[in-house]
């Protein structure tokens, strides 16, 4: 189904009764034979319009947009009846904004700066995260965020080694990705041979035996799992060790490129200043770092906290993320 069209379909209709709806003359209030009516579509109209602003922008701009107009809708209500005790009727649109305000400014205010869900949609996480896990993940961990620009204003902690993060990707900053840090500015990151090493020394690794998987179009999958230790964080990873460490023709030019060397056995990579290196635990099913390079510290969403729903495993609900 394709909801763009949908979506475009749904606003062209209700346009010309907006626009009626805005210079026509006919009685407001209680007299107006059209009012429910009329409200529906302004309703419709502005919900097919706002989802449209999707296909070419994220959805934190869309809310952030949507705050500022009903907000001033809503000011400039309050102004005009400071001046005036007798204003009674109310247009389809103010009613709207007016109702609609509270609740977009507190879901904004929630996603920014608080909590914001996500939905896991592929199997690069396995075995941490699977797929249809929903998530919450921390915004204020790393610290207060400016909407939309994503910079930083306050800062209260540093990402970690470890930590499951939730990160702009670089290469289209509309799409969210979730992966585990592994390299710190500055760090040198190695994977070779199917082993990841950190400032030359090479993470512990404990061998836990076969895991299973059905992935999407019911392909069934056998990998190692081991146990990795990254700094006090113990996690558990997939390897399959028909797959090379990295497929070096599908490594993009990346910024900072230069700071990465590749080979049959793997690669090595600097982590510039300001940006991370990050991994899947699903190591050869998992686009990151190595094929699209750094994560800059203004592309980071927050730390993945709880799976608080996966419908597919109800037990999997309220789990903490390690």
């Amino acid at each position: 189904m394709n909801w763009f069209v949908i979506g475009l379909a749904l606003a062209a209709l209700t346009a010309p009764v907006v626009i009626w709806d805005i210079f026509s003359r006919r009685p407001r209030g209680v007299n107006d034979r059209y009012g429910n009516a009329i409200q529906t579509v302004w309703l419709v109209f502005l919900i097919s319009s706002f989802g449209l602003l999707l296909k070419f922008t994220g959805f934190s701009e869309i809310l952030l947009l949507a705050c500022v107009l009903t907000g001033l809708v809503v000011f400039w209500d309050w102004r005009r009846r400071s001046h005036s005790d007798s204003l009674k009727i109310e247009t389809a649109w103010l009613e709207i904004s007016k109702s609609f305000f509270p609740v977009i400014a507190a879901v904004f205010v929630l996603r920014s700066y608080l909590y914001e869900p996500f939905k896991i949609p592929s199997g690069s996480m396995i075995p941490t995260l699977l797929v249809g896990d929903y998530i919450l993940v921390n915004k204020f961990t790393y610290g207060l965020r400016l909407p939309v620009t994503n910079h930083t204003f306050v800062h209260f902690n540093e990402p970690q080694r470890g930590d499951v993060m939730v990160f702009k990707y670089p290469e289209d900053p509309t799409t969210n990705y979730i992966k585990i840090v592994i390299g710190l500015p500055g760090d040198t990151v190695s994977y070779v041979n199917k082993h990841l090493s950190i400032n030359g020394q090479e993470l512990p690794l404990e061998a836990k035996g076969e895991y299973h998987s059905i992935e999407e179009g019911l392909n069934y999958s056998v990998f190692e799992s081991y146990q990795e230790k990254i700094g006090p964080v113990l996690h558990t990873i997939l390897v399959a060790p028909e797959l090379p460490p990295v497929f070096i023709d599908a490594v993009h030019q990346f910024p900072d490129r230069q700071d990465c060397s590749y080979n049959e056995a793997g690669f090595t990579c600097h982590v510039p200043q300001g940006h991370y290196f990050m991994m899947g635990d699903n190591r050869d099913r998992s686009s990151d770092s190595r094929y699209w390079g750094f994560v800059p510290e203004d592309n980071i969403v927050g730390k993945a906290q709880w799976i608080w729903l996966n419908f597919h495993d109800l037990k999997r609900a309220f789990t903490p993320i390690h």
